[in-house]
C-alpha cells in the first residue's frame, strides 16, 4: 500500500512541477512515477503493488467490455419486436470467502445488464443470480463462465 501512496504523491508532484493538475497530466505523472518506482524495486525492495495494479487495470478493462456486451444485448432485445429472453435463477457455488469479496462479486454481477444478484446463502457458499439469457440446459456452462470470468479475476486482484 505504501507503494501506491508514493505513486500518488509522485503523480501530484508531477502535476505541481508541470503546473497542471488536469486529469491527463496527472495520469502521465502516475504512469511515469509507476515506472520510476518499478525501476527502483531492487533498491527499495519488492512490492505486490506492481503485480496487483496491472491486474486491477485488466479487470477494469474486462468489466468494461462485459458491461458493453451485455448492454448491447439487452438494448437489442428491447428494440427488436421479438424477445430473445429466457430468464432463470441459478445458484453459483462461491470460492470467494470474505464478506467484502462476496459483496464485490454480487455488486459487479448486478451492475451488468441482464443479471441480478438475488441472495447469498447463510454460509456464504452459494450466490443466487437471476439471468435474463440462460437456457435450462446451459446452467453448468453459465456457472463456469461466471466463475472463470468474474470470480477468478476478483480473487486475483484482491488476494
Amino acid at each position: 500500500m505504501t507503494a501506491f501512496v508514493l505513486n500518488v504523491l509522485l503523480a501530484l508532484a508531477w502535476g505541481a512541477l508541470t503546473g497542471s493538475f488536469a486529469p491527463a497530466s496527472l495520469l502521465v505523472g502516475f504512469i511515469l512515477s509507476y515506472l520510476l518506482l518499478w525501476l527502483t524495486q531492487p533498491v527499495a525492495g519488492p512490492s505486490v503493488y506492481f503485480e496487483k495494479l496491472p491486474r486491477a487495470i485488466g479487470f477494469l478493462l474486462f468489466f468494461s467490455w462485459e458491461l458493453l456486451k451485455s448492454s448491447l444485448r439487452v438494448a437489442y432485445d428491447v428494440l427488436t419486436p421479438r424477445h430473445h429472453m429466457n430468464p432463470g435463477v441459478i445458484g453459483v457455488p462461491l470460492d470467494v470467502a470474505s464478506e467484502g469479496e462476496v459483496t464485490i462479486l454480487a455488486n459487479l454481477i448486478s451492475l451488468t445488464p441482464g443479471t441480478l444478484s438475488l441472495d447469498v446463502s447463510e454460509d456464504r457458499r452459494i450466490l443466487y443470480i437471476h439471468a435474463m439469457y440462460i437456457d435450462a440446459d446451459d446452467f453448468d456452462r453459465y456457472r463456469a463462465q461466471l466463475k472463470q470470468s468474474f470470480e477468478l479475476r476478483i480473487l486475483k486482484v484482491l488476494r
